[in-house]
């Protein structure tokens, strides 16, 4: 914040709950500068397939776009679900091979455009 002088970062936070009300899953991250970062992303293995992950990016990027947000970043490995995520409209950014070994990490951003202002400003 002191380099940039941009002083809009805030975090965000999206949970699944199980029917007893604990957390059991969810999404958070933050957003700063423009930009959405999605630290964490889980749904619990059987919960999967259901439409639970595509609400909760539904919900970050409904978010991202009222903070003004015009990308939306996050990492995720091979095994986990790039997948799910290039079907959302997130494109390759980066890669680190061996991480872990035998694996890759990617980095992933997608463009959003960033809701105006009540004012159009």
């Amino acid at each position: 914040m002191q380099a940039t002088g941009i002083a809009n970062g805030k975090l965000f936070g999206s949970f699944l709950r199980g029917t007893d009300g604990v957390v059991i899953g969810g999404a958070d991250g933050w957003t700063w500068g423009g930009t959405c970062y999605i630290r964490h992303l889980f749904v619990p293995t059987p919960m999967r397939k259901q439409g639970h992950g595509t609400r909760l990016m539904d919900r970050i990027e409904d978010e991202a776009k009222a903070r003004r947000c015009e990308q939306i970043v996050l990492e995720t490995h091979d095994f986990q679900a790039p997948g799910f995520y290039r079907k959302r409209g997130f494109k390759l950014s980066g890669t680190v091979d061996a991480y872990p070994l035998g694996h890759q990490r990617f980095t992933f951003v997608k463009h959003v455009a960033a809701q105006k202002p009540p004012d159009g400003n």
